[in-house]
């Protein structure tokens, strides 16, 4: 019901994840995303604790393989999901349980790894990591994007995909980018890319006003001289 990609920067330094599912609002639960540490997904039948958990691993010094492991080792019904990793040095790891749901995949290149399950084909992940690692200049929510719909054009989901979303985290404890399409009858992708273009030209000023808001530019809202 589910696939993502999760990546690293290597020029920036930063950490993402880009999603999307037949399911509602994939994004309040599957993506977790934290500056100088990585980058996870937690899918399948979701634990959404799982993500922050893979993260505090990192943080306290395990690689990603690492991370998984122990998260594996300690928690009940792990069988049940399917978990992918990034960490801050663009190292990958996943787990796919035994209970993971109809056709399922991961694939891994330099700094990014991607997962799915109830997938139309095992070629949806690799489709994905391939699209990534073509566009190394990009900005990673816009190289994450474009990797996910090259997953739904190699075939995607066995049903209809209807939420997206994209995490990005850069330097502060605030992501860069968190933006989400909940539900959409068709092409939340396509919104979701959508979103992105038109975000992209103002992220930096939202950052520039929670760092210093003396120097931001004008909000551009009714009433702002």
């Amino acid at each position: 019901m589910t696939f993502s990609i999760s990546g690293f920067c290597e020029k920036t330094g930063m950490v993402g994840v880009a999603i999307t599912s037949s399911s509602i609002c994939v994004a309040s639960r599957c993506p977790w995303v934290r500056a100088g540490v990585g980058a996870a997904s937690t899918q399948n039948i979701t634990d959404p604790s799982l993500g922050n958990l893979m993260l505090d691993y990192i943080a306290q010094g395990s690689s990603a393989e690492q991370a998984l492991d122990s998260v594996i080792n300690r928690r009940d019904f792990i069988d049940y999901r399917q978990l992918a990793l990034v960490d801050n040095q663009g190292r990958s790891a996943s787990f796919t349980g035994l209970e993971t749901l109809g056709t399922n995949a991961v694939a891994q290149a330099d700094g990014c790894i991607a997962a799915g399950n109830l997938l139309i084909n095992t070629k949806v992940p690799q489709a994905m990591v391939d699209n990534f690692v073509q566009h190394p200049n990009l900005h990673l929510a816009e190289r994450l994007l474009l990797a996910l719909q090259a997953g739904l054009d190699a075939g995607g989901e066995e049903g209809s995909v209807h939420s997206a979303g994209i995490k990005v985290a850069h330097e502060h404890p605030w992501p860069l980018v968190d933006l989400r399409v909940d539900w959409a009858d068709d092409d939340p992708i396509e919104q979701l890319l959508a979103l992105w273009r038109d975000y992209e030209i103002q992220m930096l000023d939202y950052n520039i006003r929670a760092i210093d808001p003396r120097s931001a530019p004008s909000y551009g809202v009714a009433g702002d001289l």
